[in-house]
């Protein structure tokens, strides 16, 4: 029997019951030209408790087909997502609610969503000013 496949990689979503979509990145050189590209798979993975969410880093391994596209079980969470993009959604819609100026300033905000909510606000009514 040869050695199971592990990967790392990132949940893209959790929606579905005991799925979890995982995006592996690797580089690999250009059969023709040389150059380093990034290349991304993503792969349905059994969660069997439902414990991965969106943006935490899992290891996966190379199972048994358990269904139609799923090949692949979690095998541990590295490290847990800070914020997700869901609570980045909700904090977006409220402050543009809020404010319904100029929603381009709120967008480049987005990146520097901080955990607490009211930091964020700040930091958009900050920008506004400016």
């Amino acid at each position: 029997m040869g050695k199971r496949k592990e990967y790392i990689g990132t949940v893209v979503t959790s929606n579905m019951q005991k799925t979890i979509v995982v995006r592996i990145v690797r580089l690999a050189k250009h059969p023709k030209y040389g150059r380093i590209i990034k290349i991304t798979n993503k792969f349905k993975v059994h969660d069997q408790n439902n414990t991965a969410k969106a943006g935490d880093s899992v290891s996966i391994r190379e199972v048994r087909p358990l269904s139609k596209e799923k090949r692949f079980a979690l095998v541990r969470i590295i490290k847990k997502a800070e914020i997700v993009h869901a609570q980045i959604k909700e904090v977006l819609s409220e402050i543009i609610k809020e404010k319904k100026k100029n929603p381009v300033k709120i967008i480049e905000e987005a990146p520097a969503i901080a955990k607490d909510t009211q930091e964020t606000k700040v930091k958009v009514k900050e920008a506004e000013e400016k």
